[in-house]
């Protein structure tokens, strides 16, 4: 107890005497920020058997709220458009966000966790809401499936990196 700030052997102290920045993770809310659902052939729908095409599109959203303390929001939007031919038989869009303080990483590890790590967390938030609105709606349950938002974070690196080279590619046809 007395050698606080002493070398243990291991070569490091356990003192605050080295700045060292531990990575920090902390969900610190999740709430709605936006909802909508809308069923524009309601009531005529539910006397007919129908079986619609299902659309389901999920982005990505952040953004810094407090530059100090790491804090940032994470926005998980889910939209669910069921057509029947070319009309709707309905609509709805969440945005599912997420409040989270992240210290000590780099700025790549940072994007990843942003937008790997805080999505995983929300999904479920978004795959309740949507259930809920849809059955609400008059219609059956609507499951999300999983989603592998690190393939999808790897996808959008190698987009990026092809929209840089394509650039220097025309410069270079030019």
């Amino acid at each position: 107890m007395a050698d606080k700030g002493k070398d243990k052997g291991n070569g490091k102290s356990d003192g605050a005497a080295e700045p060292e920045q531990q990575a920090a993770f902390n969900l610190q809310k999740t709430y709605i920020k936006d909802v909508s659902f809308e069923s524009p052939l309601s009531p005529d729908v539910f006397i007919q058997q129908v079986s619609p095409q299902i659309d389901i599109q999920v982005n990505i959203d952040h953004g810094i709220l407090d530059d100090k303390n790491a804090v940032f929001e994470v926005v998980l939007t889910g939209t669910v458009t069921a057509k029947l031919d070319d009309k709707t038989v309905f609509l709805t869009e969440v945005h599912q966000a997420g409040v989270f303080q992240i210290k000590g990483v780099g700025d790549a590890e940072l994007d990843m966790v942003l937008e790997i790590a805080c999505p995983n967390i929300l999904l479920p938030f978004l795959r309740e809401a949507i259930a809920d609105l849809v059955t609400k709606g008059g219609f059956p349950q609507l499951l999300l499936n999983p989603i592998n938002f690190e393939v999808l974070y790897q996808q959008k690196q190698e987009a990026q990196a092809g929209e840089k080279t394509k650039p220097e590619k025309k410069a270079k046809q030019a």
